[in-house]
């Protein structure tokens, strides 16, 4: 038994330290593809933090949902993003230096009061019983218009994204 404790711990670092790096290749990158691949390895290893903490559902949400997000981020982002060749690195001096860090700065004081003011609720109390059919229920039923406004919004987003696409495109070759 005591080699199963030390499997789940290892299995918890282990899909800790994937979300880590994936977030900081996706944050660390220059290139859109390898920033979209940090962002989905992260991702996959946040989904293994679910299916370790004992919640498969939520863990295959999370790469249904969130995974499969990134493909259209690819999609959207190949066809409206810069090409290698027309990427310009800019240095951060100067100027942008000093405003990125007077940013990062207000975001944690900002972050910092929200948590000191946030009054947080016992976990004893449930809101639902939290099982898959109450969550199911729910989806159908009750937050059903709020998720065919967001896949609309997204079909229009992405049928926007390929007119641009197209359009550009066209310009450029006359």
């Amino acid at each position: 038994m005591i080699v199963f404790k030390y499997i789940a711990e290892v299995l918890f670092y282990a899909f800790m330290i994937l979300t880590f790096m994936g977030g900081f290749m996706a944050v660390r990158s220059r290139l859109l593809m390898h920033a979209v691949l940090g962002l989905a390895v992260s991702l996959l290893g946040v989904a293994g933090l679910y299916f370790y903490l004992g919640s498969p559902f939520l863990a295959m949400m999370q790469v249904l949902i969130y995974v499969g997000a990134v493909c259209i981020m690819i999609v959207m982002g190949v066809m409206l993003g810069n090409t290698p060749d027309q990427l310009a690195y800019k240095n951060f001096e100067g100027r942008n230096t000093i405003l990125a860090a007077f940013a990062c700065a207000l975001g944690f004081v900002a972050l910092y009061v929200a948590i000191g003011q946030a009054k947080f609720a016992p976990a004893a109390e449930k809101v639902g019983d939290m099982s898959i059919r109450f969550i199911g229920e729910s989806l159908l039923f009750q937050y059903c218009l709020a998720f065919e406004l967001i896949s609309v919004i997204l079909l229009t987003a992405i049928v926007g994204a390929i007119i641009l696409a197209r359009g550009g495109r066209e310009e450029e070759a006359k």
